[in-house]
């Protein structure tokens, strides 16, 4: 019986036959676990088992590369494991689906054109067709009709304002080589790590202060994509290709992800579009019942008839889906929750960022009530509210982070 030691066999197995000693009946027979009997059909079995894994997983020619133990792996002996997974890494980095989330931005512009659009239209109906003629006739239909002129125009104006603040506001980027702030004092030096060697020295007067039975831990993470470090409830935006400081959703409608910076001017967006579809929609009730009527006995041109049911479908139609979206995000704010941590907080018993319903408001609005509704924050809730800078967030001292 001829046995065969591991090194002959795997030889035998990759086919190499040169390596082999010339008599291997001169090996002596030892009882060794390593070594095993040379059976043929155990050696074809084997050949064919190595044949196959070769086929579903072939190996990347090169130089400096050796069969390892048989089964048809190619390994790099100079390089070591490390560039293999650096490759596995890029392929799969190739075949990230996501990547084509970015042609959502082409959309995206269009969707600022379809909002200009809409507003144009419900600009037509209610001021130039519906009530701006009636300013003229007095009594209390020109009271009625100056009145929702008015507040027509101030929403507008409102809408309109906040809009453009979240297509072009940054919603939060991480700084480049960014690192956690970290205060750990070493009992046995005598030193602590200063916030001023890991974060910005603007940053540094605001952080890491503990108020009111409040602490804040970091929940560090890493970004492989943006091959940087990730503040806490940051994200990677497959859209917009980097990560975002608090990030809440991208939102095609406006071209821009929704991050710590605009979601304030987001929400502002939503809430004054809602009353804006409200009040058009109102407006224009009488307007459309009656438009059957005059449909039927001509008494209006065509253009008018059109463009009065057009406003009336678009606006009844925006202000029930947004009347959802409202909702929602007042619930989201008074939790202190982003739509994407929405998962996340079912499977925590206590969410460690509900601060309280007050603190949570202001954490989005900021603390002077006078710029509440209006898409800006005062210098000093920028300078001394590090949850509005998106590095630091407040979290409760009762819960583990």
């Amino acid at each position: 019986m001829v046995y065969l030691s591991l090194w002959e066999k795997r030889e035998r197995w990759c086919g190499r036959t040169d390596s082999l000693p010339a008599d291997l009946g001169a090996h002596p027979t030892p009882p060794h676990p390593t070594f095993f009997t040379a059976d043929p059909r155990e050696l074809v079995r084997e050949k064919l088992a190595a044949g196959i894994w070769k086929r579903l997983f072939p190996a990347r020619g090169g130089g400096g590369r050796r069969p390892a133990y048989g089964l048809g792996l190619q390994v790099d002996i100079s390089r070591g494991s490390s560039k293999a997974t650096a490759m596995g890494m890029e392929c799969c980095r190739g075949a990230n689906p996501f990547r084509l989330c970015s042609g959502l931005k082409v959309i995206g512009y269009f969707m600022i054109l379809l909002v200009v659009s809409i507003i144009a239209v419900s600009y037509c109906a209610v001021i130039v067709i519906a009530w701006g003629p009636r300013l003229f006739r007095g009594g209390l239909v020109s009271v009625l009709a100056f009145a929702i002129v008015l507040v027509f125009h101030l929403l507008l104006a409102l809408l309109i304002w906040s809009y453009f603040m979240v297509v072009f506001v940054d919603p939060g980027s991480v700084p480049l080589n960014w690192r956690p702030t970290i205060e750990e004092e070493n009992l046995e030096i005598g030193s602590s790590v200063t916030l001023s060697d890991y974060v910005a020295p603007e940053t540094s007067a605001s952080a890491w202060s503990s108020s009111e039975g409040l602490e804040r831990r970091p929940t560090i993470g890493y970004c492989s994509r943006c091959h940087n470090s990730k503040p806490p409830r940051c994200h990677h935006c497959s859209v917009c290709q980097r990560c975002v400081l608090k990030m809440d959703h991208h939102c095609v409608w406006v071209v821009n992800c929704v991050g710590v910076r605009n979601y304030k001017c987001f929400l502002l967006f939503l809430l004054y579009t809602f009353l804006e579809t409200v009040l058009d929609t109102l407006a224009l009730l009488p307007r459309f019942i009656k438009f059957f009527g005059d449909a039927r006995n001509h008494n209006s041109s065509p253009g008018k008839l059109a463009v009065t049911f057009l406003a009336f479908v678009l606006n009844l139609a925006f202000a029930l889906s947004l009347l959802c979206f409202v909702v929602l995000h007042t619930s989201l704010v008074l939790s202190n929750t982003t739509t994407i941590e929405v998962h996340e907080k079912k499977k925590a018993a206590v969410w460690k960022y509900d601060l309280g319903k007050r603190r949570n408001f202001e954490q989005v609005f900021g603390t002077k009530k006078s710029l509440w509704f209006l898409p800006l924050y005062s210098q000093e809730d920028l300078e001394k509210m590090p949850a509005l800078q998106g590095l630091d967030f407040p979290t409760r001292s009762d819960v583990e982070t």
